[in-house]
């Protein structure tokens, strides 16, 4: 039988109720006693990394789930890690750019409702994570949830309280687990035997997000110039920016680029993507600016992405090479 290390860090999976809200309280060990039927499938081992609320995860714990997996990898044939909903989309990514081209499986999933409880969505989604990992066929980071596997870098948490609460952007899913039976739809990647993953321990965590709304003004990108590296404006349909390439907005992003700053152009539309040539407002800006766009990743992808991308370029050149350069299928122009 493989052996798969189970990585607890909390988050709704882990919660009980405290009297002033639900708060992670149950350890691996107990989560795992409520499925019992993974210890046919694999022998299991857990280990607590932390137990927060994913509200309270980000870029410090990403490395830490990384350094985690990286220092048993030799010890295991494949890793599931228990997360909260909330940002679990941000820690596939994360993950996704921070161990790749892994030829054993990591697999990220949690729940909508306690494990604790009789109606929830827990059992499943834990017992489907295991069901994966033992694959032979299983590689890379996956997120697995209400019987769908997806890409680390395609992941999107789109309902707040279903149990369909994940889907996958503007690519296919995986696979699917139905019945404890896996079909895929994604042909498995292949790796040579003895083939090892390429870890990384670097993110540059001051990044940006300003969505922009009708009537906008550009004041609050001058004002945050000096406390980001990087910006990531979320603009309109395929995008554009309010006054073209000769408005406030342009001006603003003039200082940021002059400063060494990095901007990077994306939709608020979930599905498509942008393409900024289409229309005068986008193409004008783009072609003074020689603007990055996202194109159609996720905004998670996006943000982890260019955090993991500033802990490792030295200049403009080598950050749009490594941004648009694809890692599991998370950019297509």
């Amino acid at each position: 039988m493989k052996r798969i290390l189970m990585l607890a860090t909390g988050g709704t999976i882990a919660s009980m109720e405290t009297g002033h809200g639900l708060s992670p309280a149950i350890t691996s060990e107990e989560i795992l006693s409520h499925v019992p039927a993974v210890g046919e499938l694999c022998q299991v081992e857990a280990v607590q990394l932390m137990n927060l609320d994913s509200t309270n995860i980000g870029p410090d714990h990403w490395l830490n789930i990384a350094r985690a997996v990286r220092e048993r990898y030799d010890s295991y044939d494949g890793f599931v890690i228990t997360h909260g909903t909330d940002t679990m989309a941000y820690t596939a990514a994360a993950l996704s750019y921070l161990i790749q081209d892994s030829p054993k499986p990591i697999v990220i999933t949690g729940s909508q409702k306690s494990i604790a409880l009789n109606d929830t969505d827990a059992r499943r989604n834990l017992y489907d994570s295991f069901r994966y990992a033992v694959d032979r066929d299983s590689h890379d980071v996956s997120l697995v949830f209400d019987g769908r596997v997806i890409l680390g870098t395609r992941a999107r948490k789109e309902r707040s309280k279903s149990f369909n609460a994940f889907s996958s952007v503007d690519y296919p899913e995986r696979a699917v687990i139905r019945d404890g039976k896996l079909i895929r739809y994604l042909a498995p990647r292949p790796y040579s035997y003895g083939a090892e993953p390429v870890f990384y321990d670097k993110l540059e965590d001051r990044v940006l997000l300003l969505t922009l709304i009708p009537g906008m003004g550009a004041e609050a990108l001058g004002l945050l110039k000096d406390s980001y590296q990087a910006v990531i404006l979320q603009s309109f349909g395929v995008g554009g920016l309010p006054g073209g390439g000769n408005g406030p907005f342009a001006q603003a992003m003039e200082e940021w680029l002059a400063a060494g700053k990095t901007i990077v152009m994306m939709t608020q539309v979930p599905y498509e993507g942008s393409d900024m040539s289409v229309y005068q407002v986008g193409q004008q800006v783009k072609e003074r600016f020689q603007l990055m766009e996202a194109y159609n990743m996720t905004l998670e992808a996006a943000a982890t992405k260019l955090m993991w991308v500033l802990g490792q370029a030295s200049g403009p050149r080598e950050i749009r090479e490594l941004f648009y350069r694809p890692v599991q299928f998370d950019v297509i122009q």
